[in-house]
């Protein structure tokens, strides 16, 4: 299978002091390229992985023609000269000799039996009448031709593209693939990633006792892990970073020479603490983007060039909802690309608010929390969590969505149509 690729030279590089939302989508959207290489992987490993290669059909699907229930099979045109058939022969589903049946006769068939040569219609067995001995079947009238009969490629006819790379391989995707006869799949490696925090306030749950003013336990790459879990990769857990410049600089090199991607919370801003910042400066390429969305406040992006390749780099900021929202909305489809999928934009749905905000800044994009409620009139409005905080967790576990007010919204009224999207559009 193939080896990966690097991508483009510093390609996260921009000449906007402010990137708009669309904008940033539009960069990851055409500055990446899948950093993986691909391998066969049996079938039944394959959910939930990335297609590498085009699957086609070897044969038709059906392979040949079949009866969709259990009835009697015969030719239409005896049919429509006499409804009283004798029975010839009976055929069940993978009865694999050669059957024939003449004229004035009709098989009894099972469904999924290949249908018989001469052969073009079949009865519901509820709908016919035997006769006493067996020997005859009577089918009812009105039927017609091709009844309750499944052509050989009905389904998927022989050499037609079934399957598009570049997609996540679900279920019925399998089931597709097993019908070809199929026991293995080109799929992309999963991503390699690595997580870490920075910070010298950042404790993990469980170790702090007693619990001391000045400390918080570490729920962002707990969460962090977790939305990265919905993707097919492979997660390795750095854990917490103090702020000290020699350990974050060892860390992050030996973690960019064994993974393709490093997640990190806390340290994307320009403070003189800042050792991420330094660090990435000194082993590649680095960029700060200031991203014109709420929550929001700076991240940091940019690639580590390896002997494996590159390794890409996102510094999320420190508020769990900042990190919520960036990670769905960037660095989500930055993953999904660099893994050899699609970055498809979510779903939104256009309904009405169940809530006022009198003034929005006009500049920027902004992702409340929020979710669905059936009012007493049988109508689903938007609800939105009362407080906006970005350091807010309850917010997040009460929301079912994001609600997104674009750059030219200035204020919202009760009844007005905003886009709301849910959670389970990014996998969650």
């Amino acid at each position: 299978m193939s080896a990966g690729r690097r991508l483009l030279d510093d390609c996260f590089l921009h000449d906007r002091d402010r990137m708009r939302h669309s904008e940033v989508l539009a960069l990851i959207s055409e500055r990446l390229s899948p950093i993986v290489p691909t391998e066969l992987v049996p079938l039944r490993e394959a959910a939930g992985r990335i297609l590498a290669e085009q699957i086609a059909a070897p044969r038709d699907v059906p392979f040949s023609d079949n009866s969709a229930v259990d009835g009697y099979a015969f030719a239409y045109a005896d049919y429509f000269k006499r409804n009283t058939l004798g029975i010839r022969t009976r055929i069940a589903a993978g009865d694999l000799a050669p059957v024939e049946i003449g004229k004035g006769e009709a098989a009894r068939i099972f469904t999924g039996a290949a249908m018989p040569t001469g052969a073009d219609t079949v009865a519901m067995q509820e709908d016919c009448e035997l006769s006493e001995d067996g020997s005859t079947v009577t089918v009812p009238k009105g039927l017609k031709p091709g009844a309750n009969r499944r052509r050989a490629g009905e389904d998927v006819a022989q050499g037609s593209i079934a399957i598009e790379p570049c997609v996540r391989l679900r279920a019925q995707d399998l089931a597709a693939i097993a019908s070809f006869g199929f026991d293995q799949v080109p799929v992309y490696r999963r991503l390699r990633i690595a997580v870490l925090s920075t910070g010298n306030e950042l404790v993990e749950p469980g170790s702090a006792d007693p619990f001391q003013p000045g400390l918080v336990f570490d729920s962002n790459r707990t969460m962090l892990a977790a939305l990265a879990e919905t993707l097919p990769i492979e997660i390795t857990d750095l854990g917490i970073l103090k702020d000290d410049a020699s350990l974050i600089a060892r860390t992050i090199e030996d973690a960019a020479g064994k993974h393709d991607v490093i997640l990190s919370t806390g340290g994307a801003s320009r403070g003189e603490e800042d050792h991420v910042v330094t660090t990435l400066d000194s082993l590649g390429k680095r960029h700060l983007w200031q991203i014109a969305v709420k929550p929001g406040r700076p991240m940091v992006v940019g690639q580590i060039p390896t002997d494996q390749g590159d390794c890409v780099f996102f510094g999320l900021p420190g508020n769990p909802v900042a990190v919520l929202v960036c990670f769905l909305l960037y660095v989500r489809p930055a993953l999904t690309i660099l893994g050899g999928g699609q970055a498809l934009e979510p779903v939104r749905y256009q309904l009405p608010a169940a809530f006022h905000i009198a003034r929005k800044k006009t500049d920027r994009r902004e992702f409340l929390r929020g979710w669905l409620a059936i009012g007493p009139d049988g109508i689903t409005r938007i609800e939105k969590f009362p407080r906006d905080g970005s350091g807010l967790i309850t917010g997040l576990r009460q929301a079912t969505g994001l609600i997104e007010l674009d750059e030219a919204v200035n204020e919202v009224r009760e009844g007005d149509r905003v886009a709301f999207i849910p959670f389970n559009e990014f996998g969650l």
